[in-house]
């Protein structure tokens, strides 16, 4: 029976307007075993971010329960998350966030410089990591002047710096033409394969669906397992 590294019970999460409340997500139960690498799938505006900001404790439900790794994670302090997000949780998302003053090299070694880590050691790291997504002869060059594509992958690349478990990615191939956005996927998946990891992936993208293991439609606040999208695994 496969590990369950995210289990999630009744998730409800509802804000607050003038004149009454929006519910987004309404009673959502899901399980994440390790090693998944599963796409939630829908139309804009319907939560999909929400869950996934959720599953990353970057927002906090108004119900329901979230175990990671057997632990119920929001009874645990904004500290204590933060430590969780910083060392087991990677993310990717549609827009790269990478800063412009600062070279690829000193864009991936930043989380871990902040962490504590000794520069050498981080400089290091990320030369590895920049290898692994096929950039390494990017190390002093500034964002601005790489293409899209080449920005997401050092994006990736710095959501796995510090080694996590889990990878969420938000819209990754959103901002990107199809045949980079492929080729993006290819990578995550790759990626994913080699260093064990659990992902969600968020898309609206039947194409970027196929590269997972199991897809879900989220719809009227609910999660639907969706079905009739060939995987290419």
């Amino acid at each position: 029976m496969s590990n369950k590294l995210i289990i999630v019970r009744q998730l409800i999460k509802i804000y607050p307007l003038p004149d009454g409340e929006l519910r987004v997500l309404d009673g959502i139960d899901f399980d994440l075993d390790e090693g998944d690498l599963v796409a939630i799938m829908g139309a804009s505006g319907v939560g999909k971010t929400t869950f996934l900001n959720i599953l990353g404790t970057l927002d906090r439900p108004t119900s329901g329960q979230v175990l990671f790794e057997n632990e119920e994670i929001f009874k645990k302090n904004p500290g204590e998350l933060a430590k969780i997000r910083n060392k087991k949780i990677g993310f990717v998302f549609q827009f790269f966030h990478l800063l412009p003053e600062f070279t690829v090299l000193e864009n991936l070694s930043l989380p871990l410089l902040i962490a504590g880590w000794p520069r050498k050691k981080a400089l290091e790291k990320a030369k590895e990591l920049l290898k692994e997504v096929g950039l390494e002869t990017k190390a002093k060059v500034y964002p601005n002047l790489l293409s899209g594509g080449e920005q997401q992958r050092i994006a990736i690349a710095r959501a796995l710096m510090a080694e996590p478990r889990l990878l969420l990615a938000d819209e990754p191939t959103g901002n990107l033409d199809w045949g980079t956005g492929e080729k993006i996927m290819e990578l995550l998946a790759r990626l994913h394969r080699e260093r064990g990891l659990t992902s969600v992936v968020v898309t609206h993208n039947d194409k970027v669906a196929q590269f997972c293991h199991r897809r879900y439609r989220l719809e009227a606040g609910r999660l639907k397992p969706l079905e009739g999208i060939t995987s290419l695994f």
